[in-house]
């Protein structure tokens, strides 16, 4: 019998909240994260809007009880407090008789440290701090997590773009299924950086507005930094400790069209094989989703590739759904761990978040996002998708016990 896996535990940060209640009153209250950047100077500052943790590198130190004179990225701080309030979420009070690992994802990396070095050793190969470069590599935040939480058992790092966290978190399902660990932290965490700004602004996919997610004029993504893990256990470990449990992860499912390095297919290729996968895992029906955590970035290709998919797949009854990406914008590897957050949240406070900035349907797709705020409706199946570059596209269902 095939082992099931529970979620226990949930932790975010973002542009809508330091936690879980702020994120929820944010979302409750329709209220974005976008404003003007503020964390470094930048030619796109007062131009370009973005999604920014409200709380300085020295708070978040501060909120941690780490030295304020240590050296640490923005990646990993993010990545340690979310995952804190997951790893407490859990009730966890110890690792050394369960087997615990943690899968941790990101896209920058240190780069929010790293970048600046540069600037000076340019000009002066005798300059830069050295400290601000070692940190660089996408390994280090989840080092800092797992020496933080004190994981031993197991630790890896996976970087696929916008999917990464989605695959963290099946990499973690499946670790437990096959009986390599019993419990697993799994999420992603991403800084704001300048380099990031500046890359998807060079790719004219950046929206000066703010983004539309499934906009008839819709002009691009917003950027934002996040972190948000949850904590999966596997059934004989919830059974023994007889654990609170938030709902079931279902399904999962990782699909590449390859169709471009970084557009999405135009039929949505890739989408639809992921989300076919995820269903077919789950066991579910296309008539048993209550619920879509949509990609939706906003961009005009995105957003029309995944749409013809969910029409490909759902026919002419697609679920509910809608972008959180208004509320909290593109988070990069962290996307897919904050949206997993508030799929559970959606599970468990029997609610669907609305699809902000939305006003006309796209023409090719006629689909339209939910735009308010409903509470209470039925909510026994979500599926939360995160489509990433160079086609790696995965997608999740969680359920109602």
């Amino acid at each position: 019998m095939s082992i099931k896996i529970y979620v226990t535990g949930i932790g975010i940060v973002s542009g809508i909240g330091i936690n879980i209640s702020e994120t929820l009153v944010s979302i409750k209250n329709k209220r974005s994260g976008f404003a003007g950047l503020t964390l470094f100077d930048s030619i796109h500052k007062g131009v370009l809007p973005v999604c920014e943790v409200k709380a300085t590198n020295e708070e978040l130190k501060h909120r941690l009880k780490i030295n304020t004179r240590n050296t640490i990225t923005r990646t990993a701080l993010l990545g340690i407090l979310a995952a804190r309030e997951a790893f407490e979420d859990a009730g966890i009070i110890e690792n050394t008789t369960v087997k615990t690992g943690l899968i941790s994802s990101t896209s920058v990396g240190g780069m929010d440290l790293s970048e600046n070095f540069y600037v000076g050793y340019k000009n002066n190969h005798k300059t830069g701090k050295l400290r601000n470069i070692v940190s660089h590599d996408c390994g280090d935040s989840t080092e800092r997590i797992a020496d933080y939480l004190e994981i031993k058992d197991y630790v890896s790092t996976i970087s696929t773009a916008c999917s990464s966290a989605a695959n963290a978190i099946m990499f973690g399902a499946r670790l437990i299924k096959n009986g390599f660990l019993d419990r697993v932290v799994v999420g992603g965490t991403d800084a704001l950086t300048k380099f990031t700004l500046n890359g998807f602004n060079a790719l004219m996919i950046v929206d000066k507005e703010g983004c539309r997610p499934f906009d008839e004029d819709r002009a691009g993504l917003t950027l934002g930094e996040a972190a948000g893990y949850i904590v999966l256990e596997s059934e004989h470990l919830i059974k023994k400790n007889n654990k609170k449990i938030y709902c079931e992860l279902k399904g999962y499912g990782n699909a590449n069209d390859a169709y471009h390095q970084t557009a999405s297919s135009p039929e949505g290729d890739g989408p639809f094989m992921a989300m076919k996968k995820t269903l077919d895992i789950s066991g579910l029906s296309v008539d048993e989703i209550d619920y879509i955590n949509a990609h939706g970035t906003g961009t005009p290709n995105n957003d029309l590739s995944e749409g013809k998919a969910l029409i490909r797949l759902f026919g002419t009854h697609v679920p509910k759904f809608s972008s959180s990406k208004a509320y909290t914008g593109h988070t990069l590897g962290a996307a897919g761990g904050i949206e997993a957050v508030l799929s559970v949240l959606c599970i468990e406070h029997q609610m669907i978040i609305p699809n902000l900035h939305f006003a006309t349907p796209i023409t090719e797709l006629g689909l339209v996002p939910e735009t308010q705020f409903l509470q209470p409706v039925e909510v026994n199946n979500v599926m939360s998708n995160s489509f990433g570059f160079g086609g790696n596209v995965s997608s999740l269902i969680f359920s109602r016990l």
